[in-house]
């Protein structure tokens, strides 16, 4: 066997679709996951909204259920490929802020999680739902990259 071969085996391309849509819907899932609780407990809300005044967020009363039902609508989105771009967006934006108001000051461990989170959101919106997602069947339209 070549040194070549074995740095750069061959890899069928078709597993590409797989472990994108892997990413896509393990990414919704853990948005979904994440905001269960303050979607389904007051009490868990308002620690939310405690949270963002603490980091000096403007009206926290209204962007804390923003944002929450942001991330969980998208998360939903992203685990049927639906609205995917869109989704991705704002996904983006929303990690975008969180890097900018909560995680700033933190060295590069804090940041980790969201900053993970911006670009999987911009990925998404950059390639779209991928082979497996419900807007390939909804508008026939291939993602980027296939």
């Amino acid at each position: 066997m070549k040194l070549g071969a074995l740095l750069q085996p061959d890899v069928p391309a078709s597993l590409a679709d797989w472990t994108y849509a892997g990413l896509r819907v393990l990414t919704g899932a853990f948005l979904v996951y994440g905001t269960w609780d303050n979607i389904t407990s007051q009490e868990r809300m308002l620690e939310f909204v405690q949270f963002m005044s603490a980091f000096g967020f403007p009206r926290p009363d209204l962007l804390a259920p923003f944002s929450v039902w942001v991330q969980f609508i998208c998360g939903g989105l992203l685990v049927l490929g639906l609205l995917t771009r869109w989704a991705g967006l704002l996904v983006c934006i929303n990690f975008v802020v969180a890097v900018v108001m909560v995680h700033w000051s933190e060295d590069f461990r804090g940041w980790w999680p969201a900053i993970i989170l911006v670009f999987l959101g911009a990925h998404f919106f950059v390639v779209g739902s991928g082979r497996f997602g419900l807007d390939r069947l909804a508008w026939r339209r291939e993602s980027h990259g296939e």
